[in-house]
Order: structure tokens, then C-alpha cells, then sequence
């Protein structure tokens, strides 16, 4: 789970993507692809940004939901935090060099 993870927040558009679901939740394709067209001056195809968004769901970075005929996608923070316990251990002590 974790390759997966560094793999897709490798990536600066899918950084950008998970950006853009933080600041607003829930947001269709059409709606990702214009937010990185209109604020990150990408021209991506809808094409291009469904595959970012498959590598960010395989990765569990992002849910999706259906309401009728639209996909909504949300941001999971929950991988990230399973990251970043794994480094920091709280019940130690600071060390200083």
C-alpha cells in the first residue's frame, strides 16, 4: 500500500489534484478538469486527469461516490496518516544533534 502511495504523490498534477479536492470536496471530473485548467494553467484531457484520479483511488488517496448519472470525488487523508505514525513515534523523546 505504501509503494502506491509514494507513487501517486510522486506526481506534481496529482499533488495538484488532491489540492483542489481539499479546498473543495466533492467535485465531479468536469469540475477537476476545469479548476486545473482556469487556476494551474493545465491543459490536460479528461482523459488524462480520470487516470490521475485512478492512480489516486488505487493509491486510497481518493473516494468516490454516485448520485445519478454524476461521480463525485472526495479526498481519504486516512493513508497519510497511516504514513506519517509509521516515522513518528510520539511516546519518545526529541533527540537533539
Amino acid at each position: 500500500m505504501a509503494d502506491a502511495l509514494f507513487k501517486a504523490l510522486a506526481d506534481p498534477t496529482r499533488r495538484k489534484i488532491l489540492d483542489e479536492l481539499a479546498e473543495s470536496p466533492g467535485q465531479t471530473l468536469f469540475e477537476i478538469c476545469s479548476r486545473l485548467t482556469m487556476k494551474h494553467r493545465l491543459g490536460m484531457s479528461r482523459q488524462a486527469v480520470s487516470q490521475h484520479l485512478a492512480v489516486l483511488e488505487a493509491a486510497g488517496l481518493v473516494e468516490t461516490r454516485r448520485e445519478g448519472r454524476y461521480k463525485f470525488h472526495d479526498l481519504n487523508t486516512r493513508p497519510l496518516e497511516h504514513i506519517v505514525t509509521r516515522w513518528l513515534r510520539p511516546d519518545e523523546p526529541e533527540r537533539t544533534i
